[in-house]
């Protein structure tokens, strides 16, 4: 079996920075035919959305997929709730994890792998506010690490 092509679609920078993200997750979802043809254009957001748990089946709220040009009536409502497709053992993981206290699940990215589209789940735990100085001050060292080494190779 050959090597599926992975094409991101949409990226949450945002959950990297505002939790420390424990396991990562692979999840189908269950679209409609013009969303899909929405996601291939690349018209998708997951910045303000978030995972859910509910009587054992996992949705994901508040993803944005754009209504596709072309589909007039088929359109469906953007914000609209999706089914995220796990296997139970995944999902009895994550409840367990998310009944200890501070965890959640986001998601982190949107993609296409092969024909399918996926969507990454993590497990997440918040990050107090002195976690994320921390996080931003080593990459601003690091950033200034690379500055320094490149004038520095620049001028030798």
């Amino acid at each position: 079996m050959g090597k599926e092509a992975v094409k991101l679609i949409a990226n949450n920078k945002k959950a990297y920075h505002d939790y420390f993200i424990e396991e990562t997750f692979e999840a189908g979802i269950a679209l409609h035919g013009t969303e899909v043809k929405s996601l291939r254009m690349g018209k998708c957001s997951v910045k303000e959305s978030f995972v859910r748990i509910e009587k054992g089946e996992v949705y994901v709220y508040n993803m944005h997929i754009s209504p596709y040009e072309k589909g007039n009536i088929f359109n469906k409502d953007p914000l609209r709730t999706r089914k995220l497709l796990l296997h139970k053992s995944e999902i009895r993981k994550m409840t367990g994890a998310i009944a200890q206290k501070g965890y959640t699940i986001v998601p982190l990215k949107v993609y296409l792998k092969g024909s399918l589209v996926k969507v990454e789940i993590g497990l997440a735990r918040g990050k107090k506010l002195y976690d994320k100085r921390q996080d931003i001050a080593k990459k601003d060292q690091r950033r200034e690490a690379e500055r320094n080494y490149k004038i520095s190779n620049l001028y030798s």
